[in-house]
């Protein structure tokens, strides 16, 4: 039997005072402006929801971790949290200085001393800790495509928290949540830890679950990063103070947890359980597919879908927390009740909605029972996401120079605003550069760079439920991927791909640059010296030769009709 524990666990803060003296001293070294990712790392490391790490892994660290599972000295730990740096600052930086870790706004939130610089093997890295080197994986694609090359590690002094200005008063660190626990007599406690918005499956679930116990309920939502594609934490949090009521207030809390998650699968699964002891929790709940990341680059799931359950089972008395595996229920429409799956009577009619069909019918504007969703989570949910004739979007063109990109985006342009529906702001390549890139050149790093800012300006647009159109070349998958996660946080993004051949787009060359590459007067020139990476998967597919430019417009415009984002009033 798991017993309680609610003493206070120790943290990384210095004293007050000590962080008075430390932030001037911090002023004078080199300073590192921290991701978001490495901002939830540090937030749960200073505040012992990471214990029993003292800072960020060093490398002996690392490595038995991405191995073994366990830190060099033995201890269960199944998730890398490394601090990645750029080349530049890494080369700036040896082990024995400190440096300190800054906010997005330019605050000291702690000082790490540099106890470790190396540059890690992430192929392997991903194997061993996500089962594949597959990109399709979303923890990994970060690895290798957003997460800088170079590992700093060390102990970590914590100055002060991050500032979080929303749900303050549902946020709670490990301490506060164990005294809470203390306070209230909670001997036992079962964790839930979801991502998603809470349906009546979830709350019949988790009431069977604290009661399977005779556990009180801790509803444990992480609002840091999560799955690409998931519903913001904003949406969702008011999803959940709307289920809330729906909780006995005597024997259930609920806590915001902000973690950046890796869905990792049956090791991520093992970090939730010791993450939920340290803050206090006896019991957590481990679903079916727990931290799963959906589909690999072969169309099957990264994990088995108990895998999670097999590897929590195994640990769990290390981790020092028990699980509750999940029950998945569905409704049965003759009890008009849910059950769990296994325990169906016999003849009995099913009704289950999936996350698809759930996105469909907020998409499509269209009914979603009662028996399913609670109406205060539907309407949060129809706030969020509106029929998608009423969203902004993001029609991207890609190819090579000359394929024609630009005049269908124009013809495109001019189409949609005789429409009127929603404002249209064209982003086409030359004209971005020349506004919003000037300083850039041409290398990998610098065209990387310009697309990112084009996607940074296309999700603000889309966010704020205009169109954007953009038309640059946007040679690389990772990076277009990147700009599509961004844009697909606040509504669809429709990929283009004018696949005009290069000896068709060399034919047209008026500017002569397909002529200078050749002769090697125009270095990475995309298509003669330096690659472009067709997409595989494009909501369309266009060639301009042979074609008129109305037809590659109107194209267009039928898929974004068969997608419901225009022509629906």
């Amino acid at each position: 039997m798991t017993q309680p524990n609610h003493a206070p666990i120790p943290e990384l803060y210095v004293s007050q005072e000590s962080a008075r003296k430390l932030k001037l001293e911090a002023a004078s070294l080199p300073s590192w402006d921290l991701t978001p990712r490495q901002l939830c790392d540090l937030e749960l490391l200073m505040n012992g929801g990471f214990f029993p790490l003292k800072g960020f892994l060093d490398r002996a660290d690392h490595e038995s971790v991405v191995e073994n599972m366990r830190l060099a000295d033995g201890t269960l730990w199944p998730m890398p949290v490394t601090l990645d740096v750029s080349t530049a600052f890494a080369e700036s930086i040896e082990p024995g200085q400190d440096i300190a870790l800054r906010d997005p706004e330019g605050v000291i939130l702690a000082i790490l001393s540099v106890s470790d610089k190396w540059t890690p093997d992430k192929a392997r890295e991903a194997e061993s800790v996500f089962g594949a080197d597959d990109p399709a994986h979303p923890a990994v694609h970060y690895l290798h495509n957003i997460a800088g090359p170079v590992y700093l590690g060390g102990p970590v002094m914590g100055i002060q928290a991050p500032v979080h200005y929303d749900f303050k008063a549902r946020r709670d660190t490990p301490n506060e949540l164990r005294a809470r626990f203390r306070k209230l007599g909670w001997r036992k406690v079962v964790a839930f830890q979801t991502r998603n918005p809470l349906h009546r499956a979830h709350q019949e679930l988790t009431f069977r679950a604290a009661r399977e116990v005779q556990a009180n309920l801790l509803i444990h939502p992480v609002v840091g990063m999560t799955k690409p594609g998931d519903v913001d934490h904003f949406t969702r949090v008011r999803c959940y103070e709307a289920v809330l009521d729906k909780y006995p207030a005597a024997t259930t809390t609920m806590s915001l947890l902000n973690l950046a998650m890796r869905m990792g699968g049956p090791r991520e699964a093992v970090w939730h359980g010791i993450i939920r002891r340290n803050h206090g929790c006896t019991h957590m709940i481990v679903g079916r597919d727990h931290a799963g990341p959906g589909k690999n680059s072969q169309g099957a799931d990264f994990y088995g879908p108990y895998d999670a359950q097999a590897l929590f089972t195994q640990h769990q008395d290390e981790i020092g927390l028990e699980m509750v595996d999940f029950k998945h229920m569905v409704y049965v429409q003759e009890k008009a009740q849910y059950y769990p799956a296994n325990e169906v009577p016999e003849g009995s009619t099913v009704l289950d909605i999936s996350g698809t069909e759930l996105r469909r019918r907020l998409r499509e504007g269209l009914d979603i029972p009662e028996w399913f969703s609670f109406p205060e989570v539907v309407g949060e949910l129809r706030r969020r996401f509106p029929p998608r004739a009423h969203q902004g979007f993001t029609v991207f063109f890609t190819g090579l120079s000359g394929s024609g990109k630009s005049t269908i985006a124009n013809a495109l342009m001019i189409k949609l605003m005789e429409m009127g529906d929603r404002p249209v702001t064209l982003l086409d390549g030359d004209v971005v550069r020349k506004h919003l890139s000037s300083e850039l050149g041409f290398s990998k790093e610098h065209r990387d760079l310009n697309i990112m800012r084009i996607g940074y300006v296309a999700s603000e647009i889309t966010k704020n439920g205009g169109i954007a159109i953009c038309a640059p070349i946007a040679p690389y998958t990772a990076t277009r991927r990147i700009v599509r996660e961004m844009i697909e946080a606040y509504g669809a993004f429709v990929e283009v791909h004018v696949a005009t051949s290069i000896e068709e787009c060399e034919r047209r060359d008026r500017k002569g640059l397909y002529k200078l590459a050749r002769a090697g007067k125009i270095k990475e020139f995309t298509g003669v010296s330096d690659p472009y990476e067709e997409p595989k998967a494009p909501e369309l597919r266009v060639d301009t030769e042979n074609v008129d430019v109305d037809h590659c417009a109107h194209q267009v415009l039928l898929t974004l009709e068969s997608m419901g984002l225009i022509g629906t009033r």
